[in-house]
């Protein structure tokens, strides 16, 4: 998917406390999610559709990314 990322507007989530290892998140249009690394914004990103960053996030919330 090519999204131009020029007029997005990046932030961190709230649990990040300013830690150096985060990730930064910006709800672009039409529902895309895109995600880079705090440490490398001029780097690349993913992006995600929303039905991708929803499938993600639930995943997530419900510990399916938990490590064993």
């Amino acid at each position: 998917m090519n999204v131009d990322l020029t007029r997005a507007r990046w932030f961190k989530a709230s649990y990040s406390q300013g830690g150096e290892t985060c990730v930064e998140i910006a709800h672009l249009d039409g529902g895309v999610v895109g995600v880079r690394d705090s440490k490398d914004p001029t780097g690349p990103a993913l992006v995600f559709t929303p039905g991708e960053w929803d499938a993600f996030v639930s995943g997530a919330k419900d510990g399916e990314f938990d490590r064993p």
